[in-house]
């Protein structure tokens, strides 16, 4: 198999999105923007398509880095989620905490975004089981 497949990359950051899209949205949006300390005027000033095209595109990133990792490794399917989780919980969420230490951000703000990321990687492991 080859380390890059554009198919399970564009999905798995796809499912990432999606998982983002509700996180942000239905599930956690009032206590974000509280957390950032956004208002309602912040928000509607933001060019959003060029944030979701970015967002999205750095999500290709990191979907292309785990694809590689696995068909580099040949990981058993609960290896792929163990690697999809581990990254978010133990690699993206710390780095996200060390930052917001410094910058002194709620801990409120640091659980949503870290759940995040540790979320939206389990949902991307979970599309490229769907492909190997």
């Amino acid at each position: 198999m080859s380390d890059f497949a554009l198919w399970p990359v564009l999905a798995g950051a796809a499912a990432f999105f999606m998982v983002g899209s509700i996180w942000y949205g239905v599930l956690f949006s009032k206590a974000w923007q509280k957390a950032v300390g956004m208002s309602e005027d912040d928000l509607q000033g933001a060019n959003m398509p060029l944030i979701f095209g970015l967002t999205f595109l750095l999500e290709v990133l990191i979907a292309m880095v785990l694809w590689h990792l696995l068909q580099r490794t040949g990981a058993a399917p609960h290896v792929v989620m163990m690697m999809a989780v581990g990254l978010g919980a133990a690699v993206m969420a710390p780095a996200v905490g060390i930052n917001y230490l410094y910058q002194r951000k709620p801990l409120s703000l640091f659980l949503i975004d870290a759940g995040h990321f540790i979320v939206g990687m389990a949902a991307m492991g979970g599309v490229f089981l769907l492909f190997r």
